[in-house]
């Protein structure tokens, strides 16, 4: 369900935060960790191999910036 909505937020009006509480009823923080979770999971990237690529990308690249602004 979440890499369902991961691949179809963006046709949805308003934030993607306010369709994660109506779809969810999970704060975004909460969706996050789970989601985070779930591309970790050899079931989520045979399902969905592209999205769990993208998804991990920049979960990926958003690490890093955060380590370099640290070093920094």
């Amino acid at each position: 369900m979440m890499l369902d909505f991961e691949k179809s937020y963006y046709h949805h009006a308003g934030s993607k935060e306010e369709q994660i509480r109506e779809t969810f009823d999970l704060k975004p923080i909460r969706y996050y960790q789970l989601l985070n979770r779930l591309l970790d999971e050899p079931e989520a990237m045979a399902a969905e191999p592209l999205l769990v690529k993208r998804l991990r990308r920049l979960r990926d690249s958003r690490a890093q910036a955060r380590r370099q602004r640290k070093e920094a």
